[in-house]
């Protein structure tokens, strides 16, 4: 038996595409959690309620915490594209849609729309942390929306459109969640729009991860 000679080069692609892969769990973790939930907790309605919302009530943690490990996950994912593309800003901002989400999990969304039940119906009282979760999320969704930009330059041409294309859905079940119009088309339009960002990141991760040799 002959023994293979594992480069440095080698043992840092495996640590990057270590990393990369987090960028493919985020989404599915997330989303699973967040509907999961969101078709079993009494009183919410899919269409009418955002997900921040389920960070309330006495299951309220399971969302939280939710938030905080997909952050951290966006976060490594960030750190593996730092490594595999030459470019700063990109990971950069992915990282700070992952620290945004940590942050928007800290900072607990304020009860309304008559959830938890038991909440009245209508906007309900804004609160400093509901404030900041709002700010957070903000941020993190605009800093996302650029880095499907600003990665696509360094894609082949159909991927960088198709990560432009990305950024461009989001922006718009962004605009429309942030209208504060709770027509249903809007709710499950960011919803959507959440799923396709998640994809998005999956897919660039698995690009970079495949295009690293590991032997």
């Amino acid at each position: 038996m002959t023994a293979t000679l594992v480069t440095p080069e080698i043992q840092a692609n495996r640590i990057t595409r270590s990393l990369l892969g987090y960028g493919v769990l985020a989404g599915p973790f997330y989303v699973g959690v967040s509907l999961a939930q969101a078709l079993t907790r009494e009183g919410f309605d899919l269409s009418r309620h955002s997900w921040s919302l389920l960070a309330n009530g006495s299951l309220g943690w399971l969302q939280i915490t939710n938030f905080v490990l997909a952050g951290l996950m966006v976060i490594a994912a960030a750190v593996g594209l730092a490594r595999a593309v030459p470019s700063r800003w990109a990971p950069l901002l992915v990282g700070a849609f992952g620290t945004a989400m940590i942050a928007a999990g800290a900072l607990r969304a304020d009860p309304a729309l008559g959830f938890p039940a038991g909440t009245p119906d209508g906007p309900g009282t804004v609160s400093w942390h509901g404030i900041g979760h709002l700010t957070a999320g903000g941020i993190g969704f605009l800093c996302v929306i650029a880095a499907t930009w600003v990665l696509a330059r360094h894609q082949p041409r159909g991927l960088a459109w198709y990560s432009r294309i990305s950024g461009v859905l989001f922006l718009a079940g962004f605009v429309g969640i942030a209208s504060g119009n709770r027509a249903p088309a809007l709710t499950l339009g960011f919803v959507a729009g959440v799923i396709i960002i998640f994809t998005w990141l999956a897919v660039i991760s698995v690009r970079l991860y495949r295009s690293l040799p590991c032997r």
